[in-house]
């Protein structure tokens, strides 16, 4: 039962504090990468932070990560965290007088996003980003086009949501 209930509950909570991280570092940017901060800087830093409870799983228990697609679907779980609340706090805060549109566009549209971008970094988070990280290979040998591609995923997302966006605030 632990085996099945524990990896999905820490992904989703990963995601939780995913979104902590990200506002935090991506506050830290300031106003001179206001412009890149969607385009780039934000990309990277919530496909790096979004599946934060994989990687505990990785790091703690890796015998309940039992497949590469099973880790991608957490890492999936993640992204749908991470994603809700993003949801959330656009229409709550960034944008408190929103259109019907906006809701729609950020659900149907901006979470089905983290969550596939998720779902491909997760194919990356295994024994040798753990090797990796501890100095025993190169850093991110073998795993870099998972967590490039997921990210390459976000910044395209952002791009057109910048430029389509703003008529559906």
């Amino acid at each position: 039962m632990k085996r099945n209930v524990i990896p999905p509950l820490v992904a989703v909570g990963g995601g939780v504090l995913g979104i902590i991280g990200a506002i935090f570092q991506e506050g830290r940017q300031g106003i001179p990468s206001a412009f890149l901060g969607p385009f780039f800087a934000g990309p990277v830093i919530e496909e790096a932070v979004k599946p934060i409870g994989v990687y505990i799983l990785l790091a703690r228990a890796p015998q309940l990560l039992r497949s590469r697609p099973y880790t991608a679907f957490l890492s999936a779980l993640g992204g749908l965290s991470f994603a809700v609340i993003e949801n959330l706090a656009y229409l709550n805060f960034y944008f408190p007088d929103h259109t019907e549109a906006l809701v729609v566009a950020r659900f149907a549209m901006a979470l089905p996003m983290h969550v596939l971008a998720s779902f491909i970094a997760g194919f990356g988070v295994n024994q040798r980003l753990a090797d990796s990280v501890w100095g025993k290979v190169p850093f991110l040998s073998g795993n870099w086009k998972f967590f490039i591609s997921a990210m390459a995923l976000h910044s395209g997302y952002n791009i057109s949501a910048v430029f389509w966006g703003s008529a559906i605030k």
